[in-house]
């Protein structure tokens, strides 16, 4: 059966599973997870699909499909988040942000996108596999993480550490968009910066500089820091260069009460993104530069304390490394040009790149409003991506 035609028929299942998911609010960190997980297991029990829960502690964080083949080989991994982002300004929305209907062939609510509808797309096509998966090498599982979108990325964190789990060779995590395979990304060193001063009244005669001014000090050395540039690229767009530049953001500060006592504290939340040029280690040479800097030209009770909080490494996934090259061509196959991306922002692919496995990203349907008001994905979109990771999924698992 021709791939195209086969996904047409699908469609209209991966939509349907995919509204009832959209219907389960599973905001990140605010939600209970339980709801949406529901629906995917009563529609994988239904399909007769092995599946189990994935628990980071004792809290529930995702599902794992695992569809093994006849043949020993490598196992692929599709990935894709069933938690969303908040909904933010729900008066903003246009219609409700759980709406999970269709209008004029867009799939309407928060998660619509980002990613239930990959979501449902992977488990549809994980069932369509396992009917021949013993002329097939290898395995696929099928990635459902719950807890994505609060960057503890639980869901995947567990499934890596089960005893039971196959080490993947490569994951193709299903965000949007049809225009990118990302196949690299920035990545990062977060701290937390600790400002300290002497406490006072704000009226006193002799006033002593208090944290928050402090603070603001040390935002401006921060922001003068000097970060490398990008990498040149070679001109087939691979190979050792790496086309962005570290980028430092100071994203929260957080001090002082009332109007008339001196703070004597003050935090900074401090984010990095690094490059293979500018590590985390070079990111936190740089922050503690300036909390030094800080402290020798306004001297303060304790020196500023620096306190790292996480690190991930960047990725780049070379010419015909997989998963990537699968899907590339196979995306090219079911009509679309998807470019080779390396992301700014970082992703789950960063978490796995420190794992030692590569990934893609961003592979997807058309869509509007990820992360923020009146999200939707286009449907019609959704037979030749269906196809593109079908024929990718056949290629990795082909015993040829």
């Amino acid at each position: 059966m021709d791939d195209l035609e086969e996904a047409r028929r699908r469609a209209g299942a991966v939509t349907a599973l995919a509204r009832e998911l959209v219907r389960r609010p599973s905001r990140g960190g605010v939600d209970d997870y339980g709801p949406v997980l529901a629906v995917l297991e009563e529609w994988l029990a239904g399909e007769g699909l092995p599946h189990r829960r994935l628990y980071e502690g004792a809290a529930l964080a995702g599902l794992v499909v695992e569809i093994p083949g006849g043949r020993p080989g490598p196992w692929w991994v599709l990935d894709a988040c069933v938690d969303t982002a908040g909904f933010g300004d729900e008066d903003a929305w246009s219609f409700p942000p759980t709406a999970g209907d269709v209008v004029d062939g867009w799939l309407r609510g928060r998660g619509s996108a980002d990613s239930k509808l990959a979501a449902a797309l992977f488990c549809q096509l994980a069932a369509d596999v396992r009917p021949f998966a013993g002329e097939l090498c290898g395995g696929l599982a099928v990635l459902l993480d719950a807890d994505e979108h609060t960057g503890a990325f639980g869901g995947a964190r567990a499934f890596l550490a089960a005893p039971r789990t196959a080490r993947p060779a490569g994951v193709m995590i299903g965000y949007p968009g049809p225009d990118d395979v990302v196949v690299g990304g920035r990545g990062l060193w977060r701290a937390r910066l600790v400002v300290h001063a002497t406490a006072g009244h704000s009226g006193a005669r002799r006033p002593a500089l208090g944290a928050v001014s402090r603070a603001a000090r040390l935002v401006q050395l921060l922001d003068a820091a000097p970060l490398p540039g990008p990498l040149p690229e070679s001109p087939s767009g691979w190979g050792d260069g790496f086309p962005l530049p570290p980028r430092l953001t100071v994203t929260a500060v957080r001090g002082g009460e009332g109007f008339s006592m001196t703070p004597d504290r003050c935090e900074l939340n401090v984010d990095v993104r690094t490059t293979p040029a500018f590590g985390g280690d070079d990111a936190e040479v740089l922050v503690r530069r300036a909390a030094a800097d800080l402290d020798a030209e306004l001297p303060g009770p304790r020196p500023t304390g620096v306190h790292a909080v996480a690190c991930w490494p960047p990725y780049r996934l070379g010419e015909g490394e997989e998963p990537a090259a699968a899907l590339l061509a196979a995306a090219e196959e079911a009509g679309f040009a998807p470019r080779r991306k390396t992301a700014g922002p970082s992703n789950i692919g960063n978490l796995l790149a420190g794992e030692g496995i590569p990934a893609t990203a961003g592979f997807g349907v058309r869509h509007e409003g990820v992360h923020g008001t009146d999200e939707r994905a286009c449907l019609a979109d959704l037979p030749g991506v269906y196809a593109a990771y079908r024929r990718a999924v056949l290629r990795l698992m082909s015993c040829a």
